[in-house]
């Protein structure tokens, strides 16, 4: 297992982090910006971008994994990576959740759809300094 940070042809991971984040638009406004990890065992599974928000705050943006590797720990694999990344380099990370959009319901289960609902406006704050 790799995890390797992009800094060209971000782009090229769109589909991907479509699945996170389903407008394109608003993936625009921080993939540019922010460093994008990719996971690979084998092949890609899944990606990450992080925002440097100021004064020593970063923000993940987007965390997505291939749905036939889920429940696999690539996500968790993913977030401990970027804990480590940006130890020493910042005081906060923050970790929130966003919106189930209703076309992605449609492909849930009724119970998945109530837990992640229920966790919709999550925000959390880490410390990441050493």
């Amino acid at each position: 297992m790799e995890i390797k940070l992009i800094t060209e042809n971000k782009k090229d991971f769109l589909d991907l982090l479509l699945l996170a984040d389903e407008q394109e638009n608003m993936i625009d406004k921080y993939l540019e910006r922010g460093d994008l990890f990719a996971l690979c065992d084998g092949d890609l599974k899944g990606v990450c971008v992080v925002t440097d928000e100021g004064s020593g705050t970063f923000e993940v943006q987007n965390v997505a994994v291939y749905e036939k590797h889920h429940r696999q720990g690539y996500a968790s694999k993913l977030m401990r990576h970027i804990f480590d990344y940006y130890k020493g380099k910042g005081g906060t990370m923050i970790v929130g959740t966003g919106d189930v959009p209703k076309a992605s319901a449609s492909s849930r289960s009724e119970k998945d759809c109530a837990r992640i609902s229920m966790f919709s406006t999550l925000t959390r704050r880490f410390k990441i300094s050493e």
